[in-house]
């Protein structure tokens, strides 16, 4: 769905920071709503579903194990 959006979990990416999470959260937004940048009006809405979308993101990274890994 989102091609840009890269994977934020090892052995794809060693560190992911609070940006990365938020930039994947913010591609998603815009493509399910179909904006790149909303109206005014809709502009809480947006930000809102990006701010949550991020914190799960960080939830999910946080609480995934990647089998094999040691470290």
């Amino acid at each position: 769905m989102c091609r840009s959006i890269k994977t934020l979990r090892p052995p794809y990416a060693e560190t992911v920071t609070q940006d990365d999470m938020r930039a994947a959260a913010l591609q998603y937004v815009r493509k399910i709503s179909g904006f790149r940048q909303p109206a005014p009006h809709n502009a809480a809405a947006f930000d809102k579903a990006v701010e949550s979308i991020a914190a799960a993101t960080e939830e999910l990274l946080s609480t995934l194990e990647v089998k094999g890994r040691t470290g």
